[in-house]
């Protein structure tokens, strides 16, 4: 193993002590060993920077940033993608918890894959319960545990953008060269990953492998529930980086697409009564539709 390449795993905590001790033996316990372990608490309120501390006693090696403030996730995980030295990188948080076998399995599948520009490799996921129960699966599964519709691969911009193919980003592997030219995660939004998804797969190409590699936990205190809140930052920022992917579109079909997703969002922002979003979104549709139709 020691000839393969080194692999960061960034594992971020906030809030999380009951459970990153879990997520981090999970890193520790994979059968790929090349691997680097940076792990962020980002100005936790409960005990998660004791909890790290104590479990670090047995690992000195393992780098360990204590942010003086909360920065958030985009700020904390591009602080620490600055230390890594591996060629791909896991965006890991601390109450999820990986597969034995997830590392190997994503840097086999960057390995034999077909795509010759392939930038992100991604896999299913377990939903579980904040005791650890199972509850479903990311992707819906057969008996055999394999998905039953199928994820599309290669070129998924227009996918992406429409907003038919969401991808897990929990279960990614990325290329360190693809955050290098990205230049990590946006730091002005309030999460990251779908605007990562969509400037990545401008880009580069992404491949699926039909496997549970990582169990997630879903929490009642997740950045996920936020998004059915009133005049929440999350779907502010998706107004936002919706807008940086109208400057990336270059053809017809793109800004088609991406109506689709904007057509989603004004359905989500009037149910949350976010009226003034609403009404961001209208103006939004509006010129794309001009520049469709009379043009």
């Amino acid at each position: 193993m020691q000839d393969k390449p080194l692999i960061t795993i960034i594992c971020l905590c906030y809030n999380q002590g009951e459970y990153v001790v879990e997520s981090l033996r999970s890193v520790l316990n994979q059968d790929y060993q090349s691997i680097e372990l940076i792990i962020v608490d980002d100005c936790s309120t409960d005990n998660s920077k004791t909890v790290i501390k104590k479990w670090l006693l047995d690992y000195p090696e393992i780098q360990f940033i204590v942010n003086k403030t909360n920065l958030g996730n985009t700020k904390s995980f591009n602080k620490a993608l600055k230390l890594a030295k591996g060629d791909y990188i896991i965006d890991l948080a601390a109450d999820d918890f990986l597969l034995h076998n997830c590392v190997s399995l994503q840097y086999n599948a960057f390995v034999n894959s077909s795509f010759k520009n392939l930038g992100l490799v991604y896999g299913n996921a377990a939903l579980i319960k904040e005791n650890g129960d199972f509850e479903s699966c990311y992707f819906g599964v057969d008996n055999h545990k394999k998905i039953i519709e199928k994820r599309a691969t290669g070129d998924i911009y227009l996918s992406v953008l429409a907003g038919g193919n969401s991808i897990c980003s929990v279960s990614a592997m990325v290329k360190k060269t693809v955050f290098d030219e990205l230049k990590g995660y946006d730091e002005n939004l309030a999460y990251e990953d779908l605007d990562f998804w969509i400037r990545a797969s401008r880009i580069y190409e992404f491949d699926f492998i039909d496997e549970i590699l990582i169990h997630k936990r879903v929490v009642s205190n997740s950045l996920g529930t936020d998004f059915f809140k009133k005049n929440n930052k999350i779907n502010t920022s998706t107004f936002i980086l919706l807008k940086k992917a109208i400057r990336l579109n270059q053809t017809k079909e793109e800004n088609k697409a991406i109506l689709k997703r904007i057509h989603f969002e004004m359905i989500l922002a009037f149910h949350t009564s976010n009226f003034r979003l609403l009404l961001k979104y209208v103006i939004l549709e509006i010129k794309i539709k001009s520049a469709l139709y009379f043009k």
